[in-house]
């Protein structure tokens, strides 16, 4: 039996479409309510993955075709706001039906792609349907043209920024590695380092940027000092918090091995602490490119996606802003998933990777 609240849905959106039976409204009311009976039927996971995604395909084409025509905008727009909200009810019910298909791996990233989507077009059509003005939150279409028609600029931006964050991330990321090591041989650097830590946590980047800038000047050097100088304390915690956790029945098995404490650390320590060492390198990816990018803010030549930022803004142009900001997204997440993948490899054995 249908849920009431669904009932009580179908029945709005069919009264939000019957203003308009033979247009855009009425053509999407139908098609939510099609939506919502297909996604109360108990269809078997492969099954609704097909025919969902065609019927979320459909449905996502007729709104569009309803925004491109004169009619009702903002409140006035029931039947699209109506049928928008079955269609993420739709949404909702396939990406959990979905989530069941998590072999082959293909399938299993079909659920996070679909969600992705789905946020995207909302974005567009809310915006769309709305008439919000672009200088306050452009459409996702209007930030592909600008990617698209910027790209020759946004480009080196890019390549500026990503030298300067892969300078920062590894220098940081090698140094808080190595003191950590020292740390965890030296008792007293031990001590006197963590606390320091949450000190420099709490330093702002727009604090320690304009220092840096009149360290190394205004080349990628003094934003690869700063996403140094960030990411240098995350590592430096977990490898430390790493290293401790070894069981100390472990520690005392390598003792009647007669095993020193260099033999300890790289035959059992060191290979326990990779989780520990793996996410701190996550980590400091997304805060040596955000920490990059801020420190373009105060100084830096006319290159670079913190500088292209601040610029555009200055000039309005929102959309090249928001293509800048989805370039360093982008190249955030790929970094992150390239780490990921490095991680997969090196700590197959830990218990997060065994298939149940």
């Amino acid at each position: 039996m249908m849920p009431r609240p669904l009932v009580m849905f179908a029945a709005l959106l069919l009264v939000g479409g019957m203003g308009q039976p033979g247009g855009p409204s009425g053509l999407l009311a139908l098609l939510g309510i099609g939506g919502v009976l297909l996604c109360l039927r108990a269809w078997p996971a492969p099954a609704l993955a097909g025919i969902g995604l065609a019927a979320l395909a459909l449905m996502a084409w007729a709104m569009l075709l309803a925004l491109s025509v004169p009619g009702p905008r903002g409140a006035d727009a029931n039947g699209l706001w109506l049928a928008l909200g079955g269609w993420a009810i739709f949404v909702w019910c396939v990406l959990d039906r979905l989530a069941l298909l998590q072999r082959p791996r293909p399938l299993g990233l079909l659920a996070p792609a679909l969600l992705g989507a789905a946020l995207l077009f909302a974005w567009e059509v809310l915006v769309v349907g709305w008439e919000v003005p672009r200088v306050l939150l452009p459409a996702p279409h209007a930030v592909g043209d600008a990617l698209a028609a910027r790209w020759h600029v946004l480009w080196p931006d890019f390549r500026q920024t990503a030298v300067a964050v892969l300078a920062g991330w590894a220098i940081g990321s090698g140094a808080g590695l190595a003191v950590a090591l020292l740390a965890d041989r030296v008792d007293f650097l031990r001590r006197g380092l963590l606390p320091l830590a949450g000190l420099a946590g709490a330093v702002p980047i727009v604090g320690i940027a304009p220092i840096m800038v009149m360290w190394f000047g205004f080349d990628w050097q003094s934003k690869a000092a700063v996403a140094a100088v960030v990411t240098f304390f995350p590592m430096l915690v977990n490898t430390l918090a790493g290293l401790a956790a070894v069981d100390t029945m472990q520690r005392d098995l390598m003792r009647t091995y007669a095993a020193g404490h260099g033999a300890t650390l790289m035959k059992l320590r060191m290979p326990s602490a990779l989780p520990f060492v793996f996410n701190a390198l996550k980590i400091n990816s997304t805060l040596a490119l955000i920490s990059a990018i801020v420190a373009e803010f105060f100084g830096s030549p006319i290159v670079g996606l913190g500088f292209r930022i601040s610029a555009e803004v200055a000039r309005m142009n929102v959309d090249v802003v928001w293509a800048a900001i989805t370039l360093a997204a982008l190249a955030g997440s790929a970094f992150y998933g390239l780490i990921a993948l490095v991680e997969r490899a090196f700590t197959f054995w830990h218990p997060s990777y065994r298939s149940s």
